[in-house]
């Protein structure tokens, strides 16, 4: 197995995130520029490209068509997550801040396709801790606000024709939908639940009566429903998995019709809704193999698509595919210097928790060496409450290329597997979450993969905080660990949160404790007061404007570990918030992470 260069997995793509313009005269892409992501812009069917951003400080993500002739994308600063808006005309080049105020998030609420140059957005302007809605002209820059937010909502809903209809509010614990019938109306409340049970709207049906949802009231596992949110009834089911969670629902806004609905079992899978679609993708398939297929983006007609490819073991490819011409054209790889038949296939497997619980997680294997007492790295997700899915992964392709078996774990708390499976997680970090990741380790040991004494635990945000805990609930289990990112300590965590969150501080303290009431169960899982039972090395890289995980959480752990005479490595990055965005940043953890499991579970 050839020695792949760290920098070939972790590098900027070579073309990215594209997207078409609503008469889809042009297309645009991401690529580097300065070692930065910016945004570059060509006439369809054209080879020439212009670049319209100039991102020196860190990388574009996240952008859209406002219409024909702009671009609006987002950015914040040195990893803040204060996004502003800006936009950019794609002939000009001039590049305006939308939102040009200190500390403030701006969000999108809804681009607002059938007009054509304003957008919807939200704002934490008049009070750090919620979020009202403005509706802004991004040709002349000018604003309105046009709901207040009466300091409980947390989520808008706008219909097809781009009106504020139905709101989310919380009081941390209990979760209530808002209807109105015009924006002029009152909100009134239609139903309120217990923030375990929830009722989410995907969008109004199109005659803006009623909506659909994901809905997991009388069920355990979230299904798409039709709503009558005038009368708070439950019309019909649209689609259920007896398995997991559905929450995804697409439509076609051209013609009006529902397309598909996806989910994830052990990977994506779709069930289509609407003939036309369905013969899309088969149409897709046919060209495109065993690749996984996602349309991105699309004119206003309809009639031209942006095909994404990507596995287990390629980023993939981008295509245009025309529906008139039935012609699909091959725009450019995503990362070609990645030769997917050097890299690991990313396998599906179960195993069984102590208290019997089924734990689903992905294993992927070193090529071309007995798999047969391996070293291991263990690699439990942030979130908590997220999952792990199938598909490529820079991390785990290059722990497996320098010769690491590496076993991802969906823990109990994880989303997708319905209600019990995620409420079994409150109150329980680093305890029996924390059980179900030692067993994954007890499981590939058993199976004969895991070499014992050559087994380390890496992760990021929840992920970090497991690697602490593992390190100090069960300090023999691992030869090392790699927090980036984690939390050490509970109470200092629940203080530092961005005031974005505070409405939700109820509900953390119900899923994960409260300071004053659960004050020994808090101390007992917050591994910072325990680091006198740590035995195995530890590495700690923290991004120092981190507004989620503060950078105190990591300076805790590394005073309290220096006052017991241990030197931990530690790698802070000035210009980096929640995880390394900037790709010399990731150059350096990535190999500062290969030394040091190389020195304490090779040698």
């Amino acid at each position: 197995m050839r020695t792949i260069p760290l920098k070939d997995f972790f590098r900027n793509p070579e073309k990215t995130s594209y997207h078409i313009s609503p008469n889809g005269k042009y297309i645009s892409y991401l690529a580097p520029y300065n070692d930065r992501l910016n945004i570059f812009v060509q006439e369809t069917g054209s080879d020439s490209a212009k670049r319209i951003t100039e991102a020196t400080e860190r990388d574009i993500y996240i952008y859209f068509w406002g219409n024909d002739n702009t671009i609006i994308y987002q950015r914040d600063n040195a990893g803040d997550e204060n996004y502003h808006f800006y936009s950019v005309n794609i002939h000009s080049g001039i590049n305006k801040d939308l939102t040009p105020f200190e500390g403030v998030r701006a969000n999108l609420v809804d681009e607002l396709e059938d007009f054509d140059s304003e957008i919807l957005i939200e704002m934490n302007k008049r009070n750090p801790e919620i979020f009202d809605v403005f509706r802004m002209n991004f040709e002349t820059g000018e604003m309105k606000m046009t709901a207040e937010n009466p300091g409980n909502i947390s989520g808008w809903v706008t219909d097809h024709n781009g009106r504020i209809r139905a709101a989310i509010t919380t009081d941390g614990v209990n979760t209530s939908l808002l209807f109105r019938e015009s924006e002029q109306d009152k909100w009134r409340t239609v139903i309120t639940t217990n923030f375990k049970e929830s009722l989410t709207p995907v969008f109004f049906t199109f005659d803006n009566e009623y909506l659909y949802a994901s809905s997991n009231i009388g069920r355990d596992k979230s299904a798409i429903i039709k709503y009558d949110i005038k009368n708070a009834a439950e019309l019909e089911v649209i689609y259920e998995h007896p398995e997991v969670d559905v929450n995804s629902l697409s439509y076609s806004k051209k013609r009006k019709v529902l397309t598909a609905v996806s989910f994830y079992t052990w990977k994506r899978e779709r069930v289509f809704l609407d003939e036309e679609t369905k013969n899309i993708f088969e149409r897709l398939e046919k060209e495109l193999g065993n690749y996984e297929i996602f349309i991105t983006d699309k004119d206003d007609n309809e009639e031209r698509f942006i095909v994404r490819t990507y596995s287990d073991r390629s980023l993939g490819a981008n295509y245009i595919y025309d529906k008139i011409t039935d012609k699909l054209t091959k725009i450019s790889d995503v990362s070609p210097w990645i030769n997917e038949n050097e890299m690991a296939e990313m396998k599906p497997v179960t195993y069984k928790s102590r208290d019997g619980l089924t734990i689903n997680g992905y294993l992927s294997l070193p090529l071309g060496i007995e798999h047969n007492k391996l070293p291991v790295v263990i690699n439990p997700h942030g979130g908590p409450w997220a999952r792990d899915q199938w598909g490529f992964n820079p991390e785990i392709q290059f722990l497996v290329n320098r010769g690491y078996a590496v076993l991802q774990m969906n823990f109990r708390g994880s989303v997708g597997y319905g209600r019990k499976f995620w409420e079994c997680s409150f109150k329980q970090w680093g305890r029996s979450m924390q059980d179900d990741i030692t067993d994954g380790v007890n499981w590939l040991i058993e199976e004969g993969i895991a070499d014992p004494k050559r087994v380390a635990i890496y992760g990021g945000s929840y992920g970090g905080y497991a690697v602490l805990a593992g390190l100090v609930y069960t300090p023999d289990l691992y030869a090392a660990g790699v927090d980036y990112v984690g939390v050490s300590n509970l109470f200092t965590f629940m203080n530092s949160i961005p005031a974005y969150w505070k409405p939700y501080l109820e509900m953390l303290y119900e899923m994960v404790g409260h300071p004053e009431k659960d004050k020994k169960l808090m101390e007992e899982s917050s591994p910072v007061f325990h680091v006198d039972k740590i035995k195995a090395p530890l590495f700690i890289a923290q991004g120092k404007m981190d507004p989620r995980v503060n950078i105190n959480e990591s300076d805790q752990m590394v005073e309290a570990l220096k006052k017991r005479g241990i030197d931990v490595p530690y790698m802070v990055k000035d210009n980096e918030g929640h995880g390394f965005q900037n790709q010399e940043n990731k150059f350096d953890f990535y190999m500062e992470m290969e030394s040091f499991l190389d020195k304490h579970l090779k040698n």
